[in-house]
């Protein structure tokens, strides 16, 4: 079994493909015509709440300094991963990051529509376990509000939009393939929230860390896979009736057969929030 990994992009790794794209004025086709795994291009202003976490400092600017994604869940607070605001991503503290910023209203990276907001103040939850990825939640202070209308619901406890089965949606501008190929524009992946038992026999205690924990996590897929969540999608919302039920957070490959996407549980993290 292959060791599951975060969906971050790291900024070690954002060198590596901002030197793959040096020579390009316009992207490589792969990563023009691909999709998020599996997915299919959609429009920020049909999803308002998607956001993207920028730091070109770190980052580059080929894609507006994209590293991972977020979730506004009130105007001035944008939720995303913990692993994502931490130095293994960033290289650095992140304290220590003077242009961290949410893209939001923005379909297109190389566009310059939308809004870039500087974050305020980053908060990570003390929850959070970078060994079993337990609690992996942070939250975003925005310096200038957003719109109410960009705000998603939160899904609470025994909301039926977590129900094994129900139909949901991951949201990004990660890893169209899983080899590197990075989105410019925003996709979606439609999934299905699956019940833990699954998700326990897809990741065993012990296979790379502490394994699935049914109690701050949930996954999502298809057997047949092919559609998932990537590097560089972490974060990101998932995505059922409406309502947010997972942030983007940690998997084994992308969109492997019997190796789904696994989620920060909302409903377990909504006291922090």
């Amino acid at each position: 079994m292959r060791r599951p990994i975060s969906r971050k992009r790291t900024a070690a790794m954002a060198a590596i493909v901002a030197t793959a794209f040096l020579p390009l004025s316009t992207p490589a086709p792969a990563a023009a015509d691909s999709v998020v795994v599996g997915g299919q291009p959609v429009r920020a202003s049909d999803s308002p709440w998607a956001v993207a976490l920028s730091s070109r400092d770190r980052f580059g600017g080929t894609r507006a300094g994209q590293f991972c994604g977020g979730v506004v869940v009130a105007p001035t607070k944008v939720v995303t991963a913990a692993h994502c605001l931490g130095p293994t991503v960033l290289g650095t503290d992140v304290k220590e990051l003077s242009d961290l910023k949410v893209i939001a209203g923005r379909t297109e990276l190389r566009e310059t529509g939308g809004r870039e907001i500087p974050v305020s103040a980053a908060w990570i939850s003390p929850q959070y376990d970078a060994d079993t990825q337990a609690g992996d939640l942070a939250v975003l202070t925005l310096a200038s509000a957003l719109p109410r209308s960009y705000v998603i619901e939160a899904a609470r406890s025994g909301d039926p939009a977590y129900r094994p089965g129900t139909n949901a949606a991951v949201y990004g501008w990660g890893d169209t393939t899983g080899g590197g190929s990075y989105a410019y524009g925003l996709r979606a992946a439609d999934v299905r929230v699956l019940a833990d038992h699954v998700c326990a026999r897809a990741y065993p205690a012990g296979a790379g860390g502490g394994g699935y924990l049914p109690a701050t996590m949930l996954c999502a897929g298809v057997a047949e896979g092919g559609r998932d969540a990537c590097q560089g999608d972490s974060g990101g919302p998932l995505v059922a009736r409406g309502r947010l039920i997972g942030l983007v957070s940690w998997g084994s490959g992308c969109g492997e057969p019997g190796s789904p996407g696994v989620y920060t549980r909302v409903s377990a993290v909504l006291p922090a929030l």
